[in-house]
């Protein structure tokens, strides 16, 4: 199992990206809240509220969530990365297997 991070712009953002990766059943489930961010960009230091966005799949789907991540983000150059999870408790893991094609 795997996480993949990513920020986005905004919730409306966050619940677009993650309905597409459900409807496309190559996660188990994304969660998202809000966070700041500071960062430079283009020679400008930026401080914003942004909104995290976290999925939970397996490693063979990592290229298929970043190409919808990378097709419908509003970003130029979205940060996106997986984490890899050592222990999942067995159940939920039977269940991530069913609902992710």
């Amino acid at each position: 199992m795997i996480f993949i991070y990513t920020t986005c712009k905004n919730v409306d953002e966050a619940k677009q990206l993650g309905s597409l990766i459900i409807g496309k059943k190559i996660a188990s489930g994304v969660n998202f809240w809000p966070i700041s961010s500071c960062y430079n960009w283009e020679g400008s230091f930026q401080c914003l509220d942004q909104v995290m966005l976290l999925i939970t799949t397996f490693a063979s789907k990592i290229e298929d969530v970043t190409k919808i991540i990378s097709e419908n983000h509003t970003f130029s150059v979205p940060m996106i990365a997986g984490v890899d999870v050592r222990r999942i408790n067995h159940p939920y893991k039977e269940w991530m297997m069913e609902v992710i094609e």
